[in-house]
């Protein structure tokens, strides 16, 4: 399976393409569309299916493309937004709702796997966060306690499974890892079979509401009654642009000289915390490690975050060597939960699944579990919570969509000569830069053929700046998380439309 980036994540090894069974686009209106073929779009799909919905699923490349195939594959009860904050902001009721909901999805995975028979490396854990510092000791007692309160089964643990020295730490019961992509793969499957439509390199372009929705694609329009956005970050300039940020997080597989893998799934209280746990893949066992997140565009060296990770895990394993590592994206709540439910102006008909932080197995899972309830019971203990209508306008966002409703074209001409440009010369094959020429930015690649490719860094989302990703060869924007390929193709959204292209002469 393919990923958004060049690197590659331990999934990917051993997990062939899917193909979904050739159709046409159907003329008639489906009950829902959902944009995006990652496990939130795939589980809500099976469900409404099973429902009795009629169901389209278009995906811009292959399931799995983004944060599913790039997740660590942690599936938790406990969140990267602790409970005695969530406590504190949404009060003691609403922190046990949450508890609730990351059981039932953890419930429905589960059950999932049970009822299809999904070989797909599934085991329940325990979980551990540790502190190491007396700060980090007042955390884990205010985690410890809001946590029973919330109703998880936590106490305090005298051991870790991982060699790392600690003060103090935790343990909750019930918490659970699998393999990703063989466990959506299964669900493609299941949801094909009961009569849903898939379409993998269908990218979605606009949308406009009525009765029914019409949404332009790649391959033409497509009508539906509602329309699901399970992309974390919708196209388009709304809301949600200024309510979550977007993050990238990175991972290594890793191979022990000791043979001594750790069971269970292991925290530290960091800021970016690290995270440990075990994986089995074809008769290899590897350690996963994950951290040094860092918001998406923000980081200028991207290889850096891979070896501070590397060194860090080799001050208390023995590591043998390093087989995999990959990095992906997430996007994180202002203020701490996902939105998950109906967008405020959508008359109802318009859905999103956004702000998963850390959690998007979890979190993916119940956006599933709340939107099929809400499309077909019209209701869910969670749709108050987890609403996006809680988001409050920003002061001038009228004026803000009215700026960018369409992208500015920053070149009057597309046309340049390489000569001109010093910074040509400089570029080593596989490089990237951001360059100036005549007081315009250009953004100029070199490929391994030692071919130039020249975009404008001009982000088509919201008119950002991008940045070169050097990990993963992709210019990534650091407003709201777009991604492109060196060649200024949509690798993720929100951008809709590919980076304008320049074309470069010598004169």
């Amino acid at each position: 399976m393919q990923r958004d980036g060049t690197t590659e994540s331990l999934w990917q090894h051993d997990t062939p393409p899917y193909r979904p069974v050739p159709r046409n686009i159907p003329h008639d209106a489906a009950d829902v569309l959902i944009v995006g073929g990652g496990i939130t779009g795939l589980t809500t799909g099976l469900l409404l299916q099973r429902a009795g919905k009629s169901c389209i699923i278009i995906e811009s490349h292959e399931i799995g493309f983004g944060t599913t195939g790039g997740t660590t594959a942690h599936l938790n009860t406990i969140l990267d937004t602790p409970y005695n904050q969530i406590e504190k902001d949404f009060g003691e009721d609403n922190a046990q709702l949450v508890a609730q909901g990351t059981r039932e999805a953890l419930e429905l995975i589960k059950k999932n796997i049970e009822e299809l028979n999904i070989d797909c490396d599934y085991s329940v854990q325990p979980g551990f966060i540790f502190s190491q510092t007396d700060e980090q000791n007042e955390e884990l007692d205010k985690i410890l306690e809001s946590s029973r309160k919330a109703g998880l089964d936590m106490d305090y643990s005298t051991s870790i499974p991982v060699p790392i020295p600690f003060e103090k730490a935790v343990v909750v019961q019930g918490q659970a890892q699998f393999h990703p992509l063989k466990y959506i793969v299964a669900l493609a499957k299941a949801y094909e079979e009961a009569g849903g439509m898939l379409f993998q390199g269908c990218h979605f372009l606009d949308y406009k509401t009525g009765d029914p929705v019409e949404a332009t694609t790649s391959r033409g329009t497509i009508k539906a009654k509602k329309l699901l956005f399970a992309t974390h970050m919708l196209p388009g300039i709304n809301l949600l642009s200024f309510r979550c940020a977007p993050y990238r997080s990175y991972a290594i597989a890793v191979t022990l000289a000791d043979g001594k893998y750790p069971e269970g799934l292991c925290y530290d209280l960091y800021d970016p915390y690290h995270y440990y746990r075990t994986q089995e893949n074809g008769g290899e066992k590897y350690l996963i490690a994950g951290g040094e997140d860092h918001k998406t565009g923000h980081e200028e060296n991207t290889e850096a975050p891979f070896l501070r990770l590397e060194a860090y895990v080799r001050k208390f394993f023995q590591v043998d060597k390093t087989v995999y590592r990959w990095s992906s994206q997430y996007f994180e709540p202002a203020d701490g939960l996902a939105y998950i439910g109906t967008m405020p102006t959508g008359d109802n008909k318009i859905f999103v699944a956004t702000g998963f932080s850390g959690n998007g197995m979890t979190y993916g899972t119940l956006s599933a579990i709340v939107i099929s309830s809400l499309i077909t019971e019209e209701k869910s203990p969670y749709e108050k919570l987890f609403n996006p209508g809680r988001i409050k306008p920003v002061a001038g966002f009228a004026n803000f969509v009215k700026e960018n409703a369409d992208v500015v074209k920053e070149f009057v001409s597309g046309r340049f000569s390489v000569s001109s440009i010093k910074e040509v010369s400089e570029l080593a094959r596989g490089e990237a830069r951001i360059v100036k020429y005549e007081g315009k930015k250009i953004g100029l690649y070199k490929d391994e053929e030692g071919a130039l490719h020249a975009v404008n860094p001009v982000c088509t989302h919201a008119k950002c700046i991008v940045s070169w990703n050097s990990a993963e060869h992709s210019w990534d924007c650091p407003c709201h998380g777009g991604r492109f390929t060196p060649e200024g193709k949509v690798l993720t959204g929100p951008a809709a439309r590919d980076l304008e292209k320049l074309e470069l002469e010598d004169l």
